[in-house]
């Protein structure tokens, strides 16, 4: 279990310098528990990149309700395969 201080500070970190967030990190972020934070992931198709990151990027658009700038990015890049 997280102690108050540490989730104080997990915070402090994620909102201010970090541009990706571990997934402990982008819960705190997203002030969202794991079941709310995973639906809304799904929702906004929000993954981890390969190194098990969320990019905060990606988070601020799932909570503003925007698509997901890496979908944006997955749409040009298949487009450009389809004949």
């Amino acid at each position: 279990m997280i102690k108050n201080e540490e989730r104080i500070v997990m915070k402090a970190i994620a909102l201010c310098f970090k541009k990706y967030l571990k997934p402990e990190e982008a819960l705190i972020y997203c002030n969202l528990g794991r079941t709310q934070f995973a639906k809304k992931c799904d929702e906004h198709l929000v993954f981890k990149n390969n190194s098990g990151y969320y990019e905060r990027e990606d988070l601020d658009k799932m909570m503003s309700g925007e698509p997901s700038p890496s979908l944006e990015k997955m749409k040009h890049h298949s487009s450009k395969f389809k004949k």
